[in-house]
């Protein structure tokens, strides 16, 4: 009997790992194929007062030691945009780099959001193990998103080089 029901735990998770893995895919592609226009707004997506400076992201997670860790699927699809380094300092290109946080963020939430299908077909365990994944997964990746585009938004917010502030 333990081996049938360990045969078929197993099986649930090579489920589980496939359904994970064509969600995460799908999320990705999808994302891709958004217009820039699309995630131009702010949204749902705003950061909130607190991490405007991303300081909080560095004092309370120290997100500077881990963040290179992760793994940068930007440039996956054909014509993506990798995160992984600022390849420039102009605003055009800033803008852009804040619109691809914004693409990796919603998709990290719409490949979050599949973690309660999992209590359809896994025993409450092992779809409690799939949700804690999920967020294992995903949550570290939404916070440097999040992180990174504070980061660009102090940036932007600085006057273009050449041009000076006005006096009070």
């Amino acid at each position: 009997m333990a081996l049938v029901a360990s045969t078929r735990h197993v099986v649930l998770v090579v489920i589980d790992a496939a359904v994970w893995a064509a969600w995460s895919a799908a999320c990705g592609y999808v994302s891709h194929r958004l217009p820039a226009s699309t995630l131009s707004r702010e949204g749902p997506l705003r950061l909130r007062a607190a991490e405007r400076d991303g300081g909080v992201y560095e004092r309370l997670l120290r997100i500077k030691v881990w963040k290179d860790a992760l793994p940068e699927a930007g440039s996956l699809f054909r014509g993506g945009f990798s995160k992984r380094h600022l390849r420039r300092h102009d605003r055009e290109y800033l803008e852009q780099f804040r619109v691809e946080t914004r693409r990796a963020e919603w998709t990290h939430w719409a490949i979050l959001a599949l973690s309660p299908v999992f209590f359809a077909w896994n025993p409450w365990w092992l779809a409690l193990a799939m949700l804690g994944y999920g967020v294992a997964a995903n949550v570290p990746c939404l916070l440097v998103q999040r992180y990174n585009r504070a980061r660009l938004e102090r940036a932007l917010r600085r006057p273009p080089v050449g041009v000076r502030a006005a006096s009070p």
